[in-house]
């Protein structure tokens, strides 16, 4: 794999003080990614919708200094100084220091504010280190305006998966794909592209109802939940199933088969879970209410020949996915049906959106 390409090159251009806001989306996986090689390298390829509502607005003033052997930032999540947050930060700082040696000059403060509840299985690394991804390259950028738009969101996507794998996905949308797969033109480990082909008017505009079942930290974090995958007795396999599966939903988007769709997203999301119960340590990250809206959702498909379905990140929160055209009957649904079954009877609307907004 070559990375020289993303090594920041020399320019002339001095940047004394600067700020930058990006609002970045969170992402919903389609065809799951669960399991990793360093340095944040997928064992699998994944596909997702990237989201509209669900995001973060992450502001970054840079303030020229002497250049030191340390990064040197604060940062401040919804107004409070965050320092239990910084680890994250900084190692992410530490493993992006080759293609981003100008970090050392600056002084950073970063503003980070989220539209959802953190740690909640809503992808919020996701959504918060591709914001800190794009202020960076806006510096850059600033210092070398010779790159193109293209390279911009390319390495924006590289250094956000240096942080979060998933984070990849979420600089760019309506569907990103990410890993290397023989049958996705330009599809990399490396970085997320859009994904390259003409999809079916049924998933334009495609509706994602994100159920808050629970809202407190996840049981499990990612990281640790990918490290289970490297003694899983049946990686291999799984493996093998996302990228066949993969293949599968590329045609599926294309030709517009609602139907098998359905059946392959939430085969996904149960085969996700299904990993981390048969893993070493095991967890069930499904909640009673879990399962009750998951079979409240395949009643109410049955009834009403919909096209309703769900999938799940690695938690308890259920993310209901459906066409723009039952729209109003889906969300009569879950406000009469569903939402009993939430934290406080929250739920968050959201579609599926474009990417990164500068701000």
């Amino acid at each position: 794999m070559d990375t020289a390409q993303f090594i920041s090159k020399s320019n002339n251009n001095s940047v004394e003080k600067a700020s930058f806001t990006w609002q970045t989306p969170s992402n919903i996986a389609l065809v799951k990614y669960w399991g990793k090689s360093n340095p944040q390298i997928p064992k699998n390829a994944s596909i997702s919708f990237t989201l509209n509502n669900c995001h973060t607005i992450t502001t970054i003033d840079f303030e020229k200094k002497e250049t030191s052997e340390k990064v040197d930032f604060d940062l401040f999540f919804e107004g409070k100084q965050k320092d239990a947050f910084k680890p994250k930060i900084a190692e992410f700082f530490t493993r992006i220091q080759e293609y981003c040696p100008y970090i050392f000059d600056y002084k950073m403060t970063i503003n980070s504010e989220n539209s959802f509840p953190h740690s909640s299985g809503i992808a919020s690394s996701a959504s918060g280190l591709s914001a800190i991804a794009m202020c960076l390259m806006s510096l850059e950028s600033a210092l070398n305006p010779d790159l193109s738009a293209k390279e911009i969101n390319q390495k924006a996507s590289f250094l956000a998966r240096l942080g979060s794998g998933s984070a990849s996905r979420s600089i760019e949308g309506p569907m990103v794909v990410w890993g290397n797969h023989p049958e996705i033109e330009g599809s990399s480990d490396l970085f997320g592209v859009k994904f390259p082909y003409k999809v079916h008017s049924v998933f334009e505009n495609y509706q994602d109802a994100i159920l808050l079942v629970d809202k407190g930290e996840k049981q499990v974090s990612s990281t640790v939940g990918h490290n289970l995958m490297h003694e899983h007795p049946y990686a291999e396999s799984r493996f093998t199933q996302a990228n066949d599966n993969l293949s599968k939903i590329s045609e599926i988007l294309k030709n517009g088969d609602i139907k098998a769709f359905i059946g392959l997203v939430e085969s996904e999301a149960l085969t996700l879970h299904a990993m981390m119960m048969t893993s070493n340590p095991y967890f069930i990250l499904m909640k009673p209410n879990t399962l009750e809206i998951i079979n409240s959702i395949w009643a109410y498909r049955n009834e009403n020949n919909s096209n309703i379905c769900f999938t799940l990140d690695a938690g308890a929160n259920v993310h209901v996915l459906y066409p723009e055209n039952e729209k109003e009957a889906v969300n009569q649904f879950i406000e009469k049906e569903l939402s009993k079954y939430c934290q406080k009877n929250q739920y968050i609307y959201d579609s599926v959106g474009f990417g990164a907004k500068k701000m």
